[in-house]
């Protein structure tokens, strides 16, 4: 393989091992380190971003809430600041968290059941209409 072919193989494979979706509100990129971070949509400051090791790390973090659920909440896990309300949309806005906004003020997020043959941990899930 000559050496332009490897560079051009290895930025595809750079490409399909990084994605950024974005959602209404805030956004979720996965790194080619295999990190996951959360942003505000809009942003650009790491002020409004949070980074995870993995997607699994966010969906473990997800689990460890209670069903009704507050900034306080996330809290509680050494989130600090506007990020904590940053993570309240996006579990809403994700289609692999089954979740909705419960209330704008405070703000606060509602566990829901999946759907029959759905499964909450699919990060590549469809994206559908977010509530807010």
């Amino acid at each position: 393989m000559s050496r332009e072919d490897a560079a051009e193989l290895r930025e595809s494979i750079a490409d399909a091992l990084t994605e950024r979706r974005e959602f209404f509100r805030t956004a979720g990129e996965f790194r080619a380190d295999g990190s996951y971070v959360v942003s505000r949509k809009a942003a650009d400051s790491a002020g409004n971003a949070k980074v995870f090791d993995s997607f699994e790390a966010l969906g473990r973090l997800y689990d460890r809430l209670p069903e009704r659920f507050d900034a306080e909440d996330v809290g509680r896990t050494g989130i600090t600041g506007s990020r904590r309300h940053m993570l309240i949309r996006h579990f809403a806005e994700h289609p692999a968290f089954d979740c909705s906004i419960h209330r704008r003020n405070p703000l606060s997020a509602r566990k829901e059941e999946p759907a029959a043959g759905e499964s909450a941990d699919d990060p590549e899930a469809e994206v559908g209409e977010a509530e807010e």
